[in-house]
Order: structure tokens, then sequence, then C-alpha cells
């Protein structure tokens, strides 16, 4: 697409991802504003936020454009934290990713640009777009496809929204991320859940919901014994088997169509997880293979028909 003359907003996070993005868009002519998203952060615990800020706004004098920062705490807090809280606490496995992108990077980020006349955002996802339409394809690095966490994003935002690394590999991303000149171009990778930074959610779970083994066990983990096969919520417990139950059909909720769901389709129930073939009927994935493995309530099942992602919904 001709961004030439287009005023686009990146969301500019201090990685080397968003950077490169951001120096693509300019590169091909764009009228570029960073905007770092400030999100929730435990007060107890170790915050990385004002060091990735930072090297945010590294990044923006070293391309000289504008830089913004979006005070998204609130809408992190209650779409994000309080969310995963609530699934934990209710025995299930929630993908905190997903509802970031909903509510904060695809929600408060998208209106904000909206506020500020943007034509259109910008991230740094591994995932591809066919503009001006709201078709969204995974990445062409497999390794690196983020499509299944953008599933719950609105077709009206994906319809403007640019992903400039979708067809490049992180190789060829981190090669023009020195070929640009980029403070961030030798940064790692952030790891886990975005606001814990080094801490694991297991520990951030112990210390906000406690010790129970209900709440920090997933089905199908495997543990000391066996396997996680069941819960019980009410007692805390887990009941542990000698091998994961494989269900015949997955039943979900919160379903959100980017395209039609009729024939069929290719099924991912976790990041990086198999693709099972199957089909849909009435809020339920009937698989047309046994299922490898036990998938977690609470967790993502998204679907594909080729490279193109059909949408998605919760596990029941």
């Amino acid at each position: 697409m001709d961004v030439n003359g287009k005023r686009v907003l990146v969301a500019l996070s201090g990685g080397v991802d968003s950077a490169v993005t951001a120096a693509l868009l300019q590169d091909a002519g764009a009228q570029v504003t960073g905007v770092f998203i400030k999100g929730w952060y435990p007060p107890h615990m170790p915050c990385t936020w004002a060091a990735e800020r930072r090297d945010a706004m590294r990044v923006a004098a070293r391309l000289h454009i504008s830089f913004e920062t979006l005070d998204a705490s609130a809408e992190y807090k209650e779409g994000v934290i309080d969310y995963l809280l609530a699934e934990y606490k209710a025995g299930r496995t929630p993908n905190p990713d997903v509802m970031c992108n909903r509510e904060v990077k695809f929600g408060a980020f998208y209106r904000y640009a909206t506020g500020y006349r943007a034509d259109f955002i910008a991230t740094g996802h591994y995932a591809r777009t066919v503009p001006p339409s709201a078709t969204l394809l995974r990445g062409l690095d497999s390794a690196k496809d983020q499509s299944y966490f953008l599933w719950a994003v609105p077709a009206e935002v994906l319809a403007c929204t640019l992903f400039p690394l979708g067809g490049m590999s992180k190789g060829e991303v981190r090669a023009l991320a020195k070929r640009f000149k980029l403070p961030v171009a030798d940064k790692p990778d952030s790891q886990g859940v975005c606001f814990l930074g080094t801490l694991s959610i297991k520990d951030f779970l112990r210390t906000e919901l406690g010790d129970t083994p209900a709440v920090l066990h997933t089905i199908g983990e495997r543990v000391p014994g066996g396997y996680v096969i069941g819960k019980n919520i009410e007692q805390g417990s887990i009941d542990i088997g000698s091998a994961p139950r494989t269900p015949s059909s997955l039943r979900f909720t919160h379903p959100h169509r980017l395209a039609e769901w009729s024939g069929p389709v290719m099924a991912q129930y976790r990041y990086h997880g198999p693709s099972i073939p199957g089909h849909i009927e009435n809020d339920t994935f009937l698989p047309t293979t046994a299922l490898p493995e036990a998938p977690a309530p609470g967790q993502s099942l998204v679907f594909y028909r080729g490279d193109e992602c059909l949408g998605g919904a919760i596990i029941e």
C-alpha cells in the first residue's frame, strides 16, 4: 500500500520490531508519530516500563519523528489484568496477549489514533492484512507468526492497521535495524506476559490469588504423578490421571468472525500448537482427526483456511 504522505501512528514499545516498523514507514514517505503505550503494572513488583519508554524515545529521536505517550493503564487493568485474574480464579487458563491486543493495542491505541486524525495505526506484529479489507493473514515467517493473538481485533480496526513486518523473517528485521542504525538493533526479544517482565505468571498468581493448585495448574499439564485431568474449584484441588483426557469436540464461547466459518477449517488451540482439521457446528469445533493433547479451557481457539485467519473463540 502507498503510505506516502499518510499520517501513521506506530505503537513504539521500545523493542526492535516496532522500531523497524516505524523506520520502514518513514522510509516509505509516511508522516510517522511514535506512541509508547503505558499499561498497568503491579505496584509491589519491579517495573520496567520507564526503561522501555526511554528506548522508544531513543528510537524516535534517531528517526526524527514525533513521540507521544498514551496512558492506557485503566484499559489494561480492566481489560487484561482483571480478566486474567477472574479466569484463573474460575479454574480456566486465559490468554492475556489476546485481550491486550483487543483492549489496549487495537482498542485504546486505535481510539487515540482516531482522535489524532491518523490515516493508519501500525504495530510490529508478524501478521499480514489485505487493505482496505480486514482480511487477516498469517505472517510469512511461521516461527514468528502472531495472527493467533489477533483473532479478537475488530474488523474495522484491522482495516486501518499496517503490519510492515508480516512478510519478513526475524533475521531480516534485525538486519534492517542495523541498516537504519536503530539504537535497539541488538536488544533481545521480550519474553512472557508483557506486564510481568522476568516474573513468571505463576509467581504473579501466587501473589494475587494464593498458592492454590486449581489456580496454578492447567488442564492437560504434566505434573508429578501424571497429568491434570480435572479441577475442583471450591476445594482448590486438581485431579491427576496417568494420561491427559483428549475430548472428541471443543465447545467454545465468545466467537468473533473475521470471515466465513462454513466448510472445512483448521483450528489452533495454543500459540505454535498443532493445526487440526475439522468444521464448526453450533459453537462447537468438530475435529476430523484425534486431538493430540487436552486443550485448556479459557485458551483461544483460532480458525484458519490456508493462511487466512477466520476469527476465533474461547474454549469452554
